[in-house]
C-alpha cells in the first residue's frame, strides 16, 4: 500500500500518517508536509520531488504537477494498458491520497487582505489530485477531512482495505470539496476588480495595494 500525503491542515496527521506507516503503508509527501513527517513526526517519507525528479519551483506553486504523481493516481489497475504505462515508466500506484486544501475562503474574506496573499491561497496541485484521486475510486481512496482519519485507519485495521463503499463515500465528499473550492474563487471575482478597497500603505502604488472587501454578496 502506498499514500501520498499533501496537507495544508495538518491537524490529525501525526496519528494517520503513523498508523498508515505502522501498517506498512509506504509514505510520499510534498514539500512542508514532508517537513513535518520528518522532522516533527519521525516518519520515512519519500518526498514528492525524489519521486519526480524535478525540484519545487516558483515558490512552491509547482510542486505536484507531474506525471509521475498523476499517473500514480489515475491509473486503472484493471486496464492492462494503463498497468503496461505505468511498468513501461517505473510508476508505482497510489492507494491512498491525502489532501486537504488552502484556505482561499478564509483568507480572502479577511478585511484588508493584499490582493497577492488572496491570489496565492488559489490551490491547482491540491485539487487536481484529489479529484483525479476521486475519478479513480475503484482503485484509490481520496481523504480529504481530519474528520475522516480515524474512520479510515479502522477499516484498515480491520480488513487490510478501504472497500469499494468507502471509497465511493470518499471520492463523494472530495468532488463536493474541489467543487467548492474551484467555485469560491468565482464568488470573489467582483473583488478582482478595480472596484476593491484600497489599503492605506503610504507610498505604495494602487495594484501594490489593493485589498479585498472583507464581503462579497452572490
Amino acid at each position: 500500500m502506498r499514500a501520498l500525503i499533501s496537507v495544508y491542515d495538518k491537524t490529525g496527521l501525526q496519528d494517520f500518517a503513523r498508523g498508515l506507516a505502522d501498517l506498512g503503508c509506504e509514505l510520499v509527501a510534498s514539500g512542508g508536509t514532508a517537513d513535518f513527517l520528518e522532522h516533527e513526526v519521525g516518519l520515512d517519507v519519500e518526498r514528492v520531488d525524489e519521486l519526480t525528479g524535478v525540484a519545487e519551483m516558483l515558490s512552491g506553486r509547482v510542486k505536484t504537477l507531474h506525471p509521475r504523481i498523476h499517473a500514480a493516481i489515475l491509473a486503472r489497475r484493471d486496464n492492462a494498458d494503463d498497468v503496461a504505462d505505468l511498468n513501461d515508466q517505473e510508476i508505482r500506484p497510489f492507494h491512498i491520497v491525502c489532501v486537504n486544501l488552502y484556505p482561499f475562503s478564509e483568507v480572502a474574506g479577511r478585511y484588508g487582505v493584499r490582493e497577492e496573499e488572496a491570489v496565492e491561497m488559489i490551490d491547482v496541485g491540491g485539487p487536481s489530485m484529489l479529484r483525479g484521486a476521486a475519478k479513480n475510486f475503484a482503485h484509490v481512496a481520496p481523504v480529504c477531512r481530519p474528520e475522516q482519519y480515524e474512520s479510515v485507519l479502522a477499516e484498515l485495521r480491520e480488513d487490510g482495505e478501504l472497500s469499494l463503499a468507502t471509497r465511493r463515500d470518499l471520492a463523494a465528499e472530495a468532488f463536493a470539496t474541489t467543487a467548492q473550492v474551484t467555485l469560491l474563487p468565482a464568488v470573489h471575482a467582483p473583488m478582482l476588480t478595480s472596484r476593491w478597497n484600497v489599503c492605506s500603505a503610504p507610498g505604495a502604488s494602487e495594484p501594490e495595494k489593493t485589498c479585498v472587501p472583507p464581503t462579497v454578496t452572490v
